[in-house]
């Protein structure tokens, strides 16, 4: 008889386990609650952070406790989680007139730093649906048959990665050369002069102004784009030159190649 009660008791978990389990189980359930409230939801959080900057709630409010500063504590705090404005982010959701203007502005700059230091001879600007455009001739850049950047020419360059820094143009730089043959150990034609001379100037721009690489591109045209017949003096001196284009953001990149 007692062994019969003795084998039905035995039957089954021990008594213990099942408030193991239970206390097992509020553990987990604990500690997953402590995890669901330390994850904050950012997007709700702004939310209700900009509910309370709203001073018209307030308005209908007012607080009991006098302020040493109204004018001061009344002032809506800035905004945590508000990211600081990117100027080119900025700069590409003006619209067509805004940026017309800005290019006007660089226009008038230029032209000023060109008047100041006598340089309208040498450098020429414009405006067209390209953008701003700078002619150097090439007396103001290198030397004959040369690609290295005379040290006269350094200040108006930096003066040109000043005005880029501020502004996220797309720059096209143009060699050109006259049509008299060049074949040299360095340059074996105008194509090769005139490439070069179109890579100095990105590559000054970048290194002394530390400009993005990205926004630049180079072309040596040799003497394919004459601006004025190999006739004369003159003539072969207009077509040395280097052509800055700080292209107008609305200006298809297709016709910028």
């Amino acid at each position: 008889m007692n062994r019969r009660r003795q084998n039905k008791d035995d039957k089954g978990a021990p008594k213990w386990m099942v408030t193991f389990s239970d206390m097992m189980t509020l553990i987990l359930v604990f500690f997953i609650l402590l995890f669901s409230m330390s994850v904050v939801d950012a997007t709700k959080f702004r939310a209700i952070a900009e509910s309370f900057q709203d001073r018209a709630v307030f308005d209908f409010y007012p607080s009991i406790v006098p302020f040493e500063n109204p004018a001061e504590d009344r002032e809506v705090k800035d905004d945590p989680f508000e990211e600081e404005a990117d100027p080119f982010e900025t700069y590409l959701e003006m619209d067509e007139e805004e940026i017309n203007e800005q290019l006007d502005s660089l226009l008038e700059e230029v032209v000023e730093y060109l008047e100041e230091n006598e340089l309208t001879e040498e450098i020429t600007v414009s405006r067209d649906d390209r953008g701003v455009v700078l002619v150097l001739q090439e007396q103001a850049l290198f030397e004959t048959a040369r690609a290295d950047i005379i040290s006269e020419a350094e200040p108006f360059l930096g003066k040109v990665g000043a005005l880029l820094n501020e502004i996220p143009n797309m720059v096209k730089v143009e060699g050109h050369t006259d049509s008299r043959p060049i074949s040299t150990a360095q340059f074996p034609s105008n194509w090769e002069l005139s490439g070069a001379r179109a890579s100095s100037v990105i590559r000054f721009l970048i290194d002394e102004s530390n400009l993005e690489a990205g926004r630049f591109l180079a072309i040596g045209y040799g003497d394919t784009r004459p601006v004025a017949p190999n006739t004369t003096p003159d003539n072969l001196q207009q077509n040395r030159r280097v052509v800055i284009v700080i292209s107008d953001p609305t200006y298809s990149d297709d016709d910028l190649y």
